[in-house]
């Protein structure tokens, strides 16, 4: 897949099918758009193009981070990415001006797929009725995919953010089509695992939705490979009392993955751990020897979740 940060480096593409919108979720919903493109893409002899804006226009905090969000992408099988920084000054551009300088000027549309409640333009006052003009005018197909919904409630990136920071990875798990996760770059840690005999990735997540705090079964994605582990998401310090209490999103948060049977360096390395089940919240211990013990514990509990694939979620 070919990305583009912005519109300057993008050549005239042969039969572009397009679709357009933040996907910070790349739920079912958007994903079926996407898929949509694709098919359609490769039926007309044509190039799929995702037209995606960062950072998120209504300023929520990101599901998915722009370089994990782009990596799906590329596993959907869309041909090209196009990253359009949403500015100040970008926001001002009508409904118009984005259909005739941006769609028809630099895309140059065959198809153009997108939701039924896809708005766009200063105001958010651009729709489908607009395109749908347009369309007619520029003479490029519109394709709208109805609003899904999952028990009769619209499937949104909002509601999956409001599952995930409350622990409802299942429902989370359901509406977005695959497992939650972090995603993350490996640094450094205290070195306190690797001390007890289970050394630990220390990750950086790229993006702010994390499950809550606990240990958990987790899949780990390693470049082009798939490892079991577990993964410790908490606040507290291992021993004695609570850590300050954190005053924005994610301060003082610590996750650490475990790849069981596996002793390679990766610091620095993106890391992707795909939660598979919860096994027990977050505490404190008295002694290093107490914790090392409920890590064993914990650790031959996620192998027998992972081995036999249970899974809540």
């Amino acid at each position: 897949m070919k990305v583009l940060l912005g519109l300057r480096g993008l050549k005239k593409l042969t039969r572009a099918v397009v679709t357009l919108g933040v996907f910070d979720g790349l739920h079912k919903a958007h994903r079926n758009i996407i898929r949509g493109a694709v098919s359609t893409a490769r039926r007309v002899k044509g190039r799929s193009v995702v037209v995606t804006f960062y950072p998120h226009p209504q300023g929520q905090r990101s599901l998915y981070s722009l370089k994990h969000r782009i990596r799906l992408l590329q596993e959907l099988g869309v041909d090209v990415c196009v990253v359009i920084k949403f500015t100040k000054s970008f926001s001002q551009i009508s409904a118009s001006e984005f259909i005739e300088n941006v769609l028809i000027s630099k895309l140059r549309p065959y198809y153009i797929l997108v939701g039924e409640n896809f708005m766009f333009g200063r105001g958010a006052l651009g729709n489908v009725r607009l395109l749908k003009k347009y369309a007619h005018i520029y003479n490029f197909q519109l394709k709208v995919f109805p609003v899904a919904k999952s028990h009769s409630r619209v499937i949104s990136s909002t509601h999956i953010r409001s599952l995930i920071a409350a622990g409802k990875l299942k429902n989370a798990y359901r509406l977005l089509g695959r497992r939650v996760s972090v995603f993350g770059r490996v640094i450094s840690g205290n070195g306190l695992g690797t001390s007890l005999g289970f050394p630990t990735a220390n990750i950086n997540p790229h993006h702010e939705i994390i499950p809550p705090s606990g240990i958990y079964a987790v899949k780990v994605k390693l470049e082009s490979k798939t490892f079991n582990g577990a993964c410790f998401i908490g606040t507290k310090q291992t021993f004695g009392s609570e850590s300050h209490k954190a005053t924005k999103p994610n301060e003082n948060l610590r996750i650490e993955v475990h790849i069981l049977d596996f002793k390679k360096d990766i610091y620095g390395k993106d890391l992707e751990a795909q939660f598979i089940k919860r096994i027990r919240g977050e505490k404190a211990f008295a002694s290093k020897e107490l914790l090392k013990k409920q890590i064993s514990k914990d650790l031959k509990i996620a192998r027998r979740i992972l081995h036999h694939n249970i899974s809540a979620f």
